[in-house]
């Protein structure tokens, strides 16, 4: 929420200069919520699964399912703490401040006529409040429930070796890392992109690429 109400008043304060620079300053005050949120919410999952490892001595055998047990419900809980979580901080971050959005806009535009964010108009304040808890906090909140959601999904279902029956089929602690690099390599692939799209690649005055 500081980044963003911060990136506001820059953003603009740059475009009067040039139209390059507001774009990277948006752009990298976008970025910082979601590389945090994810980067955080991964750690949280790698930490459960090497505490785990450590304090259960288990090294890289196949077990049965009994012993993994406890580590599935870990995760499995962590997925869907961050769901319930994630439910309060978009209604209340996200629903109810964008109703406050929506009744500044009606009651300045429609009864009074009044342009937007017109300093004549009270309800000013609770407009740039539900923009910006609504697009910060509700979306953040969307964004680590599904991360928490299908991130620990995966982590369950590849913690399955497949071997043997149904009723033994055996595990092994090297099947996360499998889910786990593919999110390494998806954060490293979006820092690489946010680079290019802000040091390598200039926005022109007509907003092109």
């Amino acid at each position: 929420m500081m980044i963003a109400t911060s990136a506001n008043f820059r953003t603009a304060y740059a475009a009067k200069k040039n139209i390059n620079f507001a774009f990277r300053t948006a752009y990298r005050a976008g970025v910082a919520m979601g590389f945090a949120l994810v980067s955080i919410g991964f750690l949280v999952l790698v930490a459960i699964i090497a505490l785990y490892k450590d304090m259960m001595g288990i090294d890289n055998k196949e077990l049965s399912g009994s012993t993994y047990e406890p580590l599935f419900e870990a995760v499995a809980g962590y997925g869907l703490g961050g769901s319930f979580v994630a439910l309060f901080g978009r209604v209340g971050g996200g629903i109810y401040t964008k109703a406050a959005d929506v009744g500044a806009d009606l009651v300045g535009k429609i009864e009074s006529n009044l342009p937007e964010d017109s300093p004549k108009n009270p309800a000013t304040i609770a407009d740039n409040v539900g923009d910006n808890v609504g697009d910060v906090a509700g979306m953040s909140a969307d964004l680590f429930g599904s991360f928490a959601e299908s991130t620990c999904a995966a982590l369950v279902l590849s913690s399955n070796s497949i071997l043997g029956d149904a009723p033994s089929c055996l595990y092994s602690i090297s099947n996360f890392m499998f889910p786990i690099s593919i999110i390494t390599f998806g954060l490293l692939a979006c820092i690489v992109v946010s680079s290019i799209s802000t040091d390598l690649k200039e926005v022109n005055t007509l907003g092109e690429v």
